[in-house]
């Protein structure tokens, strides 16, 4: 069942990828194209008209509201733009001393290549339709607020050879954006990753007070399950086993296990070089717990876990045995949503050329180095190669794991 799912998932996300191919074929003339490392990595612009007279009205009738969360925006932009930059030096260098450390960023992408985070096709789709517009309509409803003209907006497509990530676009007068003060540049160039990390906490907000209590209603813990195994050069317990995924963990040296919390409770009470048995659904293995990567005093099993869980008979009776399966999807796409929005609104606060963090930051160098723009320049260019190195070395070790 799980691998029919994912053909159809594969199956959907080539056919767009096709459709969108076939879509820019067609429209190849009324098309922009920035090179970025061309042909390699490139976007692809569709400019339209679409929405721009309803950024006129909302900041019109909003304009002080919106103009007090901007300013609150431009704070939190550069609060995130620190902690993008800290985790990713911190993730950088657990890559270099830590075997089992993964990269905080990746490709996120519809089907499964190595070095990339995977998401099922359709909430990828419409994670990333989602997240794309409100970011590109915040743009532009701030830069209306200050009387900066919105020339386009459109549809954009992101390519790695192909066009891969669909997404959206605002385009503001660039030439009367830069005439503008500090601040009204930087309010605009934070709105859209503000927007997204906003987008991310009403997702919470949304998932806390009416999913959660229904999905507490309508499942139980069933146990854990072997979500993966833990692989590399050195080889770990449970692969050196022959654990497999999707095996259910029943007990541990005949302690029964019903939740995750209780499996790493009892794993944490056994020391490095102890013997243990595991019995799962499928077999009963014995077994030598390693030394943790990260703290040679803490045992080590090898395994990514889940929780195992089950729909209640008397919610199946109750609502239907439909309710459970549409539920089950509305919160997996609330979770998606959440990740995918938070991830990319922090990432568009990176210190990087032309994201949304390299314009804040090209804009506040301007300030201090006013009466040197060359010097604000000079410093802008290396702190965005530096980061960009940073970025290309997580990204290096997520296909080289």
């Amino acid at each position: 069942m799980d691998y029919a799912a994912l053909d159809l998932q594969t199956i959907a996300a080539i056919i767009f990828i096709l459709i969108m191919s076939l879509f820019l074929f067609l429209k190849r003339k009324e098309l922009a194209l920035e090179k970025i490392i061309f042909p390699i990595f490139y976007i692809i612009m569709y400019r339209t008209k679409i929405g721009i007279a309803f950024m006129d009205r909302m900041a019109k009738k909003y304009k002080n509201v919106i103009q007090i969360i901007a300013y609150i925006g431009i704070i939190v932009g550069f609060i995130g733009m620190g902690v993008i930059v800290f985790f990713l030096v911190k993730n950088l260098i657990q890559l270099f001393l830590i075997p089992t450390a993964k990269p905080a960023i990746g490709l996120v992408l519809p089907f499964k290549v190595k070095g990339t985070f995977f998401v099922p096709f359709f909430y990828w789709l419409i994670c990333i339709f989602i997240i794309a517009l409100v970011h590109e309509f915040s743009h532009g409803v701030v830069a209306r607020t200050y009387g900066i003209k919105v020339k386009s907006s459109g549809l954009a497509f992101m390519a790695i050879l192909l066009p891969i990530i669909p997404a959206a676009f605002v385009e503001p007068d660039e030439k009367k954006l830069a005439k503008r003060p500090k601040k009204e540049q930087l309010a605009v160039f934070a709105a859209g990753p503000f927007s997204n990390i906003l987008l991310a906490g009403l997702v919470v907000l949304i998932s806390w007070a009416v999913f959660t209590p229904v999905m507490n209603n309508m499942i139980e813990n069933n146990g854990i399950i072997v979500a993966g195994l833990i692989t590399g050069e050195t080889k770990y317990p449970a692969e050196l086993a022959g654990i497999k995924p999707g095996e259910a963990i029943i007990s541990v040296d005949g302690q029964e296990i019903k939740t995750g919390e209780n499996f790493i409770k009892i794993l944490n009470n056994k020391k490095p070089g102890e013997n243990i048995i595991i019995i799962t659904n499928v077999t009963t293995y014995n077994l030598v717990l390693a030394s943790n990567p990260s703290d040679a005093a803490k045992p080590y099993l090898g395994v990514y876990i889940a929780e195992n869980t089950k729909i209640k008979p008397s919610f199946e009776q109750r609502y239907s045995k439909y309710a459970a399966p549409i539920i089950t999807w509305l919160y997996g796409l609330l979770y998606w949503l959440f990740a995918l929005s938070l991830g990319i609104g922090l990432f568009n606060l990176a210190p990087l050329g032309p994201v949304d963090g390299g314009r804040m930051l090209q804009s506040t160098l301007e300030k201090i180095f006013k009466e040197n723009k060359k010097k604000a320049y000079t410093y802008w260019k290396w702190i965005s190669l530096v980061f960009l190195a940073l970025v290309l070395a997580n990204l290096a070790f997520a296909f080289i794991r």
